[in-house]
């Protein structure tokens, strides 16, 4: 397939427009971020024209010919592509990229690099926490990391990340746009057509004379992260696949966790005690309650007691299963936080196996003793 001509894949760009007001600016970076952000999250399907123009251009760019495009409807599809074509990478060596991923690679490199020398030291810790660390952390290190668990394997080359990569674009398009910095027009132009893959596209791998093309998800859920004050997101839905591609492939997340399928559709006291992962474990007993948990799973008490830091609430002290891998107790304790929804969760702490009194237990989870807890005024 034939790219499109490259201005129909970048939107033209808007005249930089500096903000002498902290709080204007403030503001106006935020709701730049967001719409970063919105493009991240963005489950529509791909733009291929603009997806294609763009790739080819950046191609021509590296000193290589355009190539043949072939479209797949997830990143496991495409690897699973690469590996029955035989697509490889020939190893790195001096002098001049001999492969289009490296040559990409090099120029959007050196690219960063000049930017960054325009960039204002003053605005870059600001910057960098509210847009690039907030994006990054939303959407590289969140649907990324939980997009490469459908792997197969190893990817020969470079993996680029299409609309997860938008923390990279956002960063620098928010200091041109305001003003806070000016770069030299072959790195807008290379931003510009960063910007158009953010837009257009989900993840693609570049190879001598073609390039695979995967498609962006179909279904994409997410909740805010608690304590987040950049509009950072997580994935997260308590009954279905936070992350679903056309082809079928899932990914479960509760809450951030990347869990198997089971912890959602069928947890069961056996899979639970079988489970070696912690925080897998912590959700699927969460996905049944604890009190539930406790019941089916008829875990010994070992004490109770009220508990002082959290009025009207209560402890509880249960022997751990033997199935847990680590000699320890269960403490059962109730949030000292209301949650979104209202409801005060109960919810379990690991303490160690010596501790026999829940008032210890949980002085211990703070690091004190259990008379000290006693004269907390209220736990959070």
């Amino acid at each position: 397939m034939s790219a499109v001509p490259i201005s129909s894949a970048v939107p033209h760009r808007t005249l930089s427009t500096s903000i002498t007001d902290p709080h204007a600016l403030a503001a106006a970076v935020s709701a730049r971020r967001d719409h970063w952000l919105a493009q991240g999250l963005c489950t529509r399907p791909s733009d291929r024209p603009a997806a294609e123009s763009a790739v080819a251009e950046l191609y021509r760019r590296a000193g290589f010919e355009e190539p043949e495009f072939v479209w797949v409807p997830s990143p496991p599809a495409a690897l699973q592509l690469i590996a029955d074509e035989g697509f490889s990478v020939p190893p790195l060596r001096f002098g001049e990229p001999a492969h289009p991923s490296a040559g990409i690679a090099a120029i959007w490199t050196a690219s960063r690099d000049r930017m960054d020398a325009r960039t204002p030291r003053r605005q870059d810790p600001l910057l960098r926490a509210a847009v690039w660390d907030s994006l990054r952390t939303s959407l590289f290190v969140g649907v990324a990391t939980a997009i490469r668990t459908l792997l197969p394997g190893p990817t020969p080359g470079v993996t680029w990340y299409g609309q997860q990569e938008a923390h990279r674009v956002a960063y620098y398009d928010t200091l041109r746009r305001y003003g806070l910095a000016g770069f030299e027009s072959r790195d807008d132009e290379l931003l510009d057509l960063q910007g158009a893959l953010v837009r257009a596209t989900g993840w693609w791998w570049a190879f001598e004379r073609v390039c695979v093309m995967a498609e962006r998800p179909t279904a994409l859920h997410t909740e805010p992260t608690p304590g987040g004050v950049h509009n950072e997101r997580r994935l997260h839905h308590s009954d279905r696949p936070a992350l679903e591609f056309a082809d079928g492939s899932h990914v479960f997340v509760q809450n951030g966790t990347i869990v198997p399928d089971w912890v959602v559709l069928d947890p069961t006291v056996e899979r639970i005690n079988d489970e070696r992962n912690v925080e897998v474990r912590r959700c699927a007993v969460e996905r049944i309650g604890w009190d539930r948990y406790i019941g089916m799973a008829a875990l010994a008490l070992v004490d109770r007691a009220d508990d002082p830091g959290n009025p009207g609430c209560t402890l509880g002290l249960y022997a751990s299963p033997t199935g847990w891998g680590r000699p320890g107790r269960i403490l059962l304790v109730v949030n000292g936080s209301v949650e979104r929804d209202g409801q005060r969760r109960r919810y379990g702490l690991h303490v160690p196996d010596q501790v026999s009194s829940a008032l210890d237990a949980a002085g211990w989870t703070y690091g004190i003793s259990g008379t000290d807890y006693a004269q907390l005024v209220r736990r959070t």
